[in-house]
């Protein structure tokens, strides 16, 4: 699953997600949109975006990982502090991915992670 508001954004990971071999089962581009696709869909993995239009993604993380702990939340996002990569971290997140990223990037980490 991909949460990101930028449609550029979402488009960019799909591509990546799919020449690899991975199937996106959602996308969503807020965080509202995003709660009901989890519910609706249970993906293995979802990247989250931090800036999202009706909330942020590190709030909303703690919501996916309790509708969907089994989830692997991967954190991509052009903020890149490292106040923000731990949070993201100690909030659950599995990685953090920092935009720009390299589709090599993506897939090593989504690798690193396991089915």
């Amino acid at each position: 699953m991909i949460v990101d508001d930028s449609l550029f954004m979402r488009k960019i990971l799909r591509g990546i997600l799919a020449e690899t071999g991975y199937v996106v089962v959602a996308e969503a581009a807020s965080g509202i949109e995003a709660l009901k696709q989890l519910h609706a869909s249970h993906p293995d993995f979802i990247l989250l975006d931090i800036i999202l239009p009706d909330s942020n993604g590190l709030h909303l993380l703690g919501s996916i990982i309790s509708i969907c702990p089994e989830s692997k939340v991967v954190v991509c996002s052009s903020i890149g502090q490292e106040q923000v990569i731990r949070k993201s971290l100690d909030l659950g997140a599995r990685a953090f991915i920092q935009k720009p990223f390299t589709p090599e990037k993506v897939t090593e980490v989504l690798e690193s992670l396991g089915d």
